[in-house]
């Protein structure tokens, strides 16, 4: 972990807050590149109507949109909540440096707790995984949200 990870950590949950607010689960990813914020994303799959529209993937593609490229090479992704297969798949593709995420998944995360797919030695790209990030926060936030629903 570097001194930075908490406070962009905080940006990110700061994107789930949004999401809540809008009706959505509340997770929230941005894209740091070179000691730069390039990318924002919050949960749209129920405002866009599109199941792929998580947080990672809302993120990742304003910030190829800012990179004006498919690979971000060199960048971090901050995400409030362990990435599902989609996502991680969608992290080795953007050959993503990093990865940083607070809470694990434990009904569908794919980086460590379900499914290790960053780490399967067949794929041809290897990034550095930082967990538990902020993670009480980031549990407790979702776990609010889905009280509230019950």
């Amino acid at each position: 972990m570097i001194p930075d990870d908490q406070q962009y950590m905080q940006l990110a949950l700061e994107e789930a807050r949004e999401a809540e607010r809008a009706g959505e689960v509340p997770v929230g990813a941005i894209v740091v590149l070179d000691g730069q914020l390039i990318a924002r994303g919050s949960n749209r799959t129920l405002r866009d109507g599109d199941p792929t529209a998580h947080a990672e993937i809302v993120a990742l593609r304003a910030a190829a949109r800012a990179v004006g490229n498919h690979r971000i090479l060199g960048a971090t992704l901050y995400v409030t909540i362990e990435p599902c297969a989609m996502c991680a798949g969608a992290i080795v593709q953007a050959r993503l440096a990093r990865l940083v995420y607070g809470a694990d998944d434990p009904k569908g995360g794919a980086v460590r707790t379900c499914f290790a797919v960053l780490n399967d030695s067949r794929l041809n790209h290897r990034l550095e995984i930082v967990s538990g990030v902020m993670a009480g926060q980031c549990a407790a936030q979702l776990q609010s949200f889905f009280a509230s629903r019950r």
